[in-house]
């Protein structure tokens, strides 16, 4: 997974902490709303629209 969404306290509680991988673009860039809203896909498949500024991106692992 790409992202970790953090929540609110209005947020579903299923979805907080919860991986989700961004939706693309054809030409590769996320899908950003004019708020501030991002399209993502979550570990089960859903399609939610969330808050950008309560992703967090996941650092890899150096090998």
């Amino acid at each position: 997974m790409e992202y970790t969404y953090l929540g609110d306290r209005m947020t579903d509680s299923q979805l907080k902490g919860k991986g989700c991988d961004a939706v693309r673009r054809a030409d590769g860039r996320c899908i950003r709303g004019k708020t501030g809203s991002m399209l993502v896909r979550f570990e089960n498949g859903a399609l939610h629209v969330v808050i950008g500024r309560l992703l967090r991106k996941v650092r890899k692992a150096m090998d």
